[in-house]
Order: structure tokens, then C-alpha cells, then sequence
């Protein structure tokens, strides 16, 4: 076989190929669309009326303002904490089934405004292990009713351990949501992303194709084409 017809079938072969990956790319990205959106369905998740950038603002700026004194607090015991930011989500899912991977992550916003409203604007990481006895002092607790130092908690009578901070198992709640509902959104993106890829193979693949066709076997057929003799009339012989 010469080289230039390796080089066909070697642009005949790439073309295949990518139509190949096209077409199982594009079947994976919508199979991956479709499993996202029934599977969130599925848990049946409606947001709440002040799910809104507009009905959450009073929320946000409690939060602020809670938020700002406590830190101002905890300064003045001599504990330095760095506020987290809190920002009023831009999207809406009021009264929407979320069944997309950005409903997903809209709600997932949401939700944090809602555990900082409970938190006073602190962070799992910022709040104590333990629920504080009364009393204890300021700088041994996160000023918001926890501690870490076990000699400040509260014992629980029944199995002498220190009693957990119920604030901060809620933000453990919270975390564990909204990775999943975050998760939902990036398979979703990535679902997407493979539909765009499936669609540039399957276009490449055809260019492919076009291109191998065009520079090895267009031009033989045209100029086969133009080399065909043209017939010659029947000459009549006179007797």
C-alpha cells in the first residue's frame, strides 16, 4: 500500500474514531443530566418562601449584625476571630422543586444564610466542641455559649461526658447537605461538559472525514473526470 493511501485510510480511521467518542460522549453527558435531575427530585426538596434575594435581606442583615457584636465581644475577652462573609445569594428557588444541579447549588446558599442566622455568623470551625457551664470565662469560649477546654463544659450526669454543642452539630448538618447538593451541581456542570465535548468529537470526526476525502480522493475523481476522451462520430465511408 503507497503512503498516500495509509494517509486516507489513516484520516478515514481518525474520523471514526472521533464520531465514536462523540456519540458516547454526548450518551454519558445526557445520562449524567438526566440520573442529576430525577435523583434530586426524588428527595423532594421545595425551597422555602424566603428563598428570594429580596424576602432573605432582613435574614442577612441579622446575621450581620449578630455576627459583628459577637466578634466585637470576643475581642474585647482577648480572642481573635475573623468574621466569615456573608452574602445574600443572587438566585431564587422560592417555592421551586429542586431538581437541577443550579437549583442545587441556590439552595445549597440559602442554607448557609439560614445556619448563620442560628450561629450568629460563626463557622464550624469557630465555634467550642462543648456547651459552656454559665460562667465560664469569656476567653475559654466562643462566645456564643461553647468551649473547647473540657474542664469549662457542661457533664452530662448520665455518662460523665461533656455535653456537645448543639450549634455546631447543626452546622455539621449543614455541611453534609450542602456538599451533597453542591456535588449535584458539579455533576451536573461536568454532564454538561461532556455534551459539549461529544459534540466537538462528532464535529471533528466529520472534518475529519470531509478533509481525508477531499485531499486524497476529490481530486483523482476531478481530474479523472477531465482525462475521459470524448467519443468521436461515426464516420460514414461513401461507396
Amino acid at each position: 500500500m503507497s503512503g498516500r493511501r495509509m494517509l486516507e485510510f489513516g484520516g478515514y480511521a481518525a474520523a471514526v474514531v472521533l464520531v465514536a467518542f462523540g456519540v458516547v460522549a454526548l450518551v454519558l453527558g445526557v445520562d449524567g443530566h438526566n440520573t442529576v435531575g430525577s435523583n434530586l427530585a426524588q428527595e423532594q426538596i421545595v425551597g422555602s418562601p424566603d428563598m428570594t434575594p429580596q424576602t432573605i435581606a432582613p435574614q442577612v442583615a441579622a446575621a450581620k449584625a449578630a455576627q459583628t457584636k459577637l466578634v466585637a465581644s470576643q475581642k474585647a475577652a482577648g480572642v481573635e476571630v475573623t468574621p466569615s462573609p456573608i452574602n445574600t445569594p443572587s438566585c431564587s428557588v422560592a417555592g421551586e422543586l429542586v431538581d437541577t444541579g443550579s437549583e442545587a447549588r441556590c439552595f445549597a446558599e440559602y442554607m448557609r444564610i439560614h445556619t448563620f442566622g442560628a450561629t450568629s455568623g460563626l463557622t464550624y470551625s469557630q465555634m467550642g466542641r462543648y456547651q459552656a457551664k454559665p460562667g465560664a470565662p469569656a476567653k475559654a469560649t466562643d462566645g456564643l455559649g461553647g468551649t473547647n477546654d473540657p474542664k469549662y463544659a457542661v457533664t452530662d450526669p448520665v455518662t460523665k461526658q461533656p455535653v456537645s454543642n448543639g450549634r455546631r452539630d447543626l452546622w455539621v448538618t449543614y455541611t453534609a447537605l450542602t456538599t451533597a447538593l453542591n456535588t449535584s451541581y458539579m455533576a451536573s456542570q461536568l454532564s454538561l461538559f461532556g455534551i459539549v465535548v461529544g459534540v466537538a468529537f462528532l464535529l471533528a470526526g466529520f472534518g475529519f472525514g470531509i478533509l481525508a476525502f477531499s485531499v486524497f480522493r476529490l481530486p483523482a475523481l476531478v481530474a479523472g473526470s477531465k482525462e475521459a476522451p470524448a467519443a468521436k462520430p461515426t464516420e460514414v465511408q461513401a461507396t
